[in-house]
Order: structure tokens, then sequence, then C-alpha cells
């Protein structure tokens, strides 16, 4: 674990430094509250694992790393206003902390801060712009067009979520100067693992504790929410069999890169087989 947390740490200390500049005060309270109390951090861990496993220089991937995560942050506080959670990560969420005005205002800096960081660079710039396209169609489509079966779900996962999953693995390859094919191949692997990574959420919102999960569950259920389980006459177990299918395309996917095995790509082959027995 040595590995992730040395990489993890250089993460936190850019989103620091980042957020750390951001004015006024009252507004850079509200991102910091949001952006560093305790994620995990995910997204921007993939961005730096790619760039590294393409031999590419970690601190070249930093600034595409703290933006994704920005904008994952953003997003996050959008959706607790939607579904009223209160709690986000064991802490208060933004609107629950500041009210909805701040929070939204919050969610708006991070965006800025995240682009600014995408900003010198093209291929990134269209990569989070298209994410940022899909993640907005998901959300659309989760509360006016909902998903009535399995196949509609799978799309909007890969919105929701697999969206920016993809972008945050291909800004890692860009950031290596990576071709398109290699930009791609890391895009569909990590595609897979956020919609594997959102089908296990649903099942642990309907299965988990939540002092364990650090935010209220039975959500889906209580809010008639489009989760694998609600939509899908599936069990849990059975929604755990497809996040499992998800994880192995994720894998195949991984396989077809050209690049040379490394404790950064044995990492993103535990990613895609964690994502499906997580707990949190």
């Amino acid at each position: 674990m040595e590995y992730l947390d040395r990489r993890q740490a250089r993460i936190e200390d850019r989103l620091e430094s980042v957020l750390d500049g951001v004015e006024p005060a009252e507004l850079r309270e509200q991102v910091r509250h949001v952006a560093l109390s305790d994620g995990k951090r995910v997204r921007p861990t993939v961005t730096v694992l790619v760039c590294e496993a393409l031999d590419g220089d970690v601190e070249d991937a930093l600034d595409f790393a703290a933006g994704v995560e920005l904008v994952h942050n953003a997003s996050l506080v959008i959706d607790d206003i939607i579904d009223e959670s209160e709690l986000r990560r064991g802490t208060a969420a933004a609107w629950s902390a500041y009210g909805h005005g701040p929070a939204i205002i919050a969610s708006d800096g991070l965006l800025g801060e995240a682009f600014a960081l995408f900003s010198a660079d093209e291929r990134a710039m269209q990569a989070v712009s298209e994410a940022m396209v899909l993640l907005g169609e998901g959300e659309a489509t989760e509360l006016v067009a909902r998903p009535v079966d399995e196949a509609e779900y799978m799309e909007l996962a890969a919105r929701k979520t697999g969206a920016l999953f993809r972008a945050a693995a291909e800004l890692g390859a860009i950031a290596a100067d990576a071709d398109g094919y290699t930009v791609e191949a890391f895009g569909r692997y990590a595609e897979r693992v956020g919609v594997a990574f959102q089908m296990r959420d649903d099942v642990l919102d309907a299965t988990a504790d939540s002092d364990q999960l650090g935010k209220p569950t039975g959500h889906d259920a209580a809010m008639d929410r489009p989760s694998l389980v609600e939509v899908t006459d599936l069990t849990p177990a059975e929604a755990n069999e497809r996040a499992h299918e998800e994880s192995e395309a994720a894998l195949e996917a991984l396989e077809s890169v050209d690049a040379a095995d490394s404790a950064a790509m044995a990492y993103l082959r535990d990613l895609a087989e964690f994502v499906v027995v997580r707990e949190q």
C-alpha cells in the first residue's frame, strides 16, 4: 500500500494547493469542505496510474488528476442536493453545512478550478468536456427519463459514472503523450470499472449499514431511484454477478493495451477486481 499512499499523498497535496488559492475566503472554506473530506480518490489515482503504466512522469499527471477529482466532487454536491442527503463521507453534505445557494456556488467554483487545470491541453479539455456532457445526460435521465429495464440502466450507469472514470484514464494516457488507440483502450477499461463501481454502489445502498458506508442507505428505494436492484428483479447477489461481468470486461480492455507489466498495471488490475467487493 505504500506505493499507492505515496501517489495519493501527492494528489492530496496538489488538491490542497489548488484550493488554497480560491477566493474569497468563504468560497475557499466551502470548496475545501467538499473536496478534502476524506474521499477515496479513485479517479485521480487512475489518472496517475495510467500515466505511470505508459512510462509517463507522475508530475505530468497531477494537474489532470486533481482536476478530475474536482469535477467529481462538484457533481456530488449537486447529487446530495437532489437526493436531500445530509451526509457525504461521514461529514455534513455541502448544502446541509452551508445552505443550497452556497453549495451550488461551491460546485461552480470546483468546476472552474478544474477546467483551469485542463485548459493548457486541448486533448484533456476534449476528454473532460465529453465526460461532462454524458454526466449531465445521465443526471437528466435519472430524473426525467428513468430507465425501466437492465439495458436502460446500463446506459445510465455508463453516462452517470462510467464517463468520468473514462475521462480519468484518458487524462492519464494524454499526460503520458499516448497515441489515440492507447487513450481509447484505457478509456474502455475505466468506463467498465466505473459501471461496476456504480452497480456495487447500488447493492451497498440496498444492503449496507449507513455508519459503515459513511452516508445514508436505502435512498434508492425510498426515493424510487433507478438503481440496478430497483429497476430489475435482480437480487443483490445477482446484481453483484453483473458487476463482476463488468469487471471482467475492464480487465479484457486492459490486456489489449501495449504496456509493460509494472506496479501501475498491477494496481489497475487490482482496482477492477476491488470495486466489486468493496464495502464502502
